[in-house]
This record gives structure tokens, C-alpha cells and sequence, in this order.
């Protein structure tokens, strides 16, 4: 069977870039994060591997919603003008990359649910818990930072919601890591307290005459930005990838 890893490009290099007391010094990053993929592909004994990277379009989050990731520190000058090499001495440590016109988030989503698909597995390298929306049992998750696995059961503890119940949540609380407004007012508190009664954010403007009314009120007046939160969290899973699973084999 076919095992991807699927390494979330600037999850890993930005965390292990930011471990350094000066921000300006790259020196050694190379080889920091070359260790870091051989430990994972020693750790998971995958049969292909890539690492995917943010594009510099203009994402269809942004075009659709402008404070979109607003506020996000950008990317220290220093190791922006080092990626070019950095993808290339992992190119030839037999990473190699996948660039993504914009966001990674989507090819990820895209390359990882097409391998389970045809009875491929897909270990997503990642700490973004949006990828916990992909609901296949041949879909994990990975944390290096932590050396774990994100488990679907972690996630619901530590949220208060099913899995199914994600998107939903993050249309009613927002998530504030990417600007995703959410409905004002609602809370991750009451977002949970409303998904444990009504099970849906449909489920919840369908029974609004239910909910308490200050909450109502707060639901109504927030239902066009609960319903574009909706569509920002959403991960796509039909993304062109002019690529072929071929090239990402590593040598045995």
C-alpha cells in the first residue's frame, strides 16, 4: 500500500525557524529541517514523500473575505530569501516540493484525500487543526513538535464537539489564528453549548425560535458572517495538481 507523507511546508519551517533567538540568522536552518523530515520519514517509513508550500496568489479565502488572515506576522525577510535553497537541499535529500498557487492547506487536503481514495494512506505533517475535518480512516495527522499523533478524540475533548460538528463551530466561533470572524457575540463557549442542543449550525437557524433570545439575536443579526465562515473554513478537495504521485517515491 502507498503511504504519503505530506509535509506542510511552512507549518514545519516557520516553527523550527522561530526557535531561534535572532530572527535574522537562517544559518544551520537547511539542515534543521532536512533532520526533521528524515526523522519523520524514519519514524513513519512512508513510500512517498513531498513537502507543499504556500503560493504567493492571492487566495479565493481572500477574494471572498479581505481581513482574511489579516494581522499575521509576515515572514522574517531573512528566511523568505532562504527558501529557494532550502528547497532544493531537500530536493536533493529526496523531498521534493509541491508549490501550491496559494494556500497549501487545499493541495494538502486535495493530495491526501486522493490517496485514501484508492486505498492509499496519508499522514498529514501538520498542527493546523483544520485538517481534522477529513473524515477518512486513511487520513492521519501528525504533530512533529509534539511527536504525536492529532487524534480525532484529542480534538473533542479539547474543543467539547464531534468531529462532524467542526465546521460547524468554527462558523459560529470563528477561529481568531486566521481572522475567521464567526457570528459576534458567540463564543467558543456558547457555540459548543448551542452544537450539544441543536447538533448543526443549520440545525440551530432552522430552530432560532428555540434559542434563548439574546442568543437569537446575536445568531440573526451574525447570519451572513456565519454563513461566509462556513465557506472559509472549508478545505477544498478538488485542487489541480499537475503533479504525479511518481516523482514524491522515495528509494527504498
Amino acid at each position: 500500500m502507498n503511504k504519503f507523507l505530506i509535509i506542510d511546508g511552512m507549518n514545519l519551517v516557520r516553527r523550527i525557524h522561530a526557535a531561534q533567538p535572532n530572527e535574522s540568522d537562517v544559518s544551520g536552518l537547511k539542515e534543521r529541517v532536512n533532520g526533521a523530515c528524515s526523522k519523520l520519514i524514519k519514524s513513519h517509513q512512508p513510500t512517498h514523500a513531498a513537502i507543499v508550500w504556500d503560493g504567493n496568489a492571492v487566495s479565493w479565502r481572500k477574494a471572498l473575505y479581505e481581513d482574511y488572515k489579516k494581522g499575521r506576522k509576515p515572514m522574517p525577510e531573512a528566511l523568505a530569501n532562504t527558501l529557494a535553497d532550502l528547497k532544493n537541499y531537500l530536493a536533493e535529500n529526496q523531498i521534493n516540493s509541491i508549490e501550491a498557487e496559494s494556500e497549501a492547506d487545499d493541495v494538502i487536503a486535495t493530495l491526501a484525500s486522493k490517496l485514501a481514495n484508492i486505498n492509499g494512506e496519508a499522514i498529514i505533517v501538520s498542527t493546523d487543526k483544520g485538517f481534522s475535518q477529513l473524515n477518512h480512516p486513511n487520513i492521519k495527522q501528525w504533530d512533529h513538535f509534539s511527536q504525536a499523533y492529532l487524534t480525532i478524540e484529542d480534538m473533542e475533548a479539547k474543543l467539547g464537539i464531534e468531529r462532524a460538528q467542526l465546521i460547524d463551530y468554527l462558523a459560529l466561533a470563528g477561529d481568531s489564528g486566521n481572522k475567521i470572524p464567526g457570528v459576534p457575540g458567540i463564543g467558543p463557549k456558547s457555540a459548543v453549548e448551542l452544537l450539544k442542543i441543536f447538533r448543526s449550525l443549520a440545525n440551530i437557524y432552522n430552530s432560532i425560535d428555540k434559542v434563548g433570545s439574546k442568543q437569537a439575536k446575536k445568531l440573526e443579526a451574525g447570519k451572513q458572517m456565519a454563513r461566509l465562515s462556513y465557506k472559509l473554513v472549508q478545505l477544498q478537495l478538488d485542487i489541480p495538481l499537475n503533479v504525479n504521485l511518481k516523482q514524491f517515491r522515495l528509494e527504498a
